[in-house]
């Protein structure tokens, strides 16, 4: 894997949680999308406890790892989706069968707006974010609220070196 210090695929839930892409299972073992950097995962591990408290068991993502183009020439390790470092968790299954989709249940919504702190009303989605940002577990989350562009999943991300966090 391209650019990623410590490539790992998962091949089972972390703390509880299954973390997947959308590609089918056959196509998923091999796929190149399919691969996480080691720091990645601990991030996950830890926000998966955050997930179970809400009874989720799986997140479906868009992508994690994007391969950078071999005419790219790379000067150390890759960053966000291109180091593995990143991930686009856009559907959220509970253990009674419901799916909690970033794009129709993150709630309220207001582009430019803060997501956190959550009001009273607000989702089990926008809950879980607010959640995962008090936590710090990533440095970078980014809403529906952030720009349109992440109107359908939550980036979920960790960035070697800073101890900034970026929560929109």
């Amino acid at each position: 894997a391209r650019g990623v210090v410590a490539p790992l695929r998962l091949t089972g839930p972390l703390s509880g949680v299954t973390f997947r892409s959308n590609l089918p299972p056959a196509k998923s073992r091999t796929s190149p999308y399919d691969i996480y950097d080691c720091r990645l995962v601990l991030a996950l591990d830890d926000f998966a406890r955050v997930l179970a408290k809400h009874d989720i068991v799986e997140v479906v993502h868009l992508s994690v790892y994007r391969p950078v183009s071999k005419k790219v020439a790379l000067k150390g390790a890759g960053r966000r989706h291109g180091g593995a470092l990143a991930i686009d968790a856009a559907l959220f299954k509970t253990k009674d069968g419901r799916t909690l989709s970033v794009e129709k249940d993150f709630q309220p919504r207001r582009l430019g707006a803060r997501p956190c702190p959550p009001p009273p009303s607000a989702s089990e989605l926008r809950k879980i974010a607010c959640e995962a940002s008090e936590a710090r577990l990533f440095n970078v989350l980014l809403t529906p609220h952030y720009n349109r562009a992440h109107r359908n999943h939550f980036h979920l991300e960790v960035t070697a070196g800073v101890k900034w966090t970026l929560v929109r």
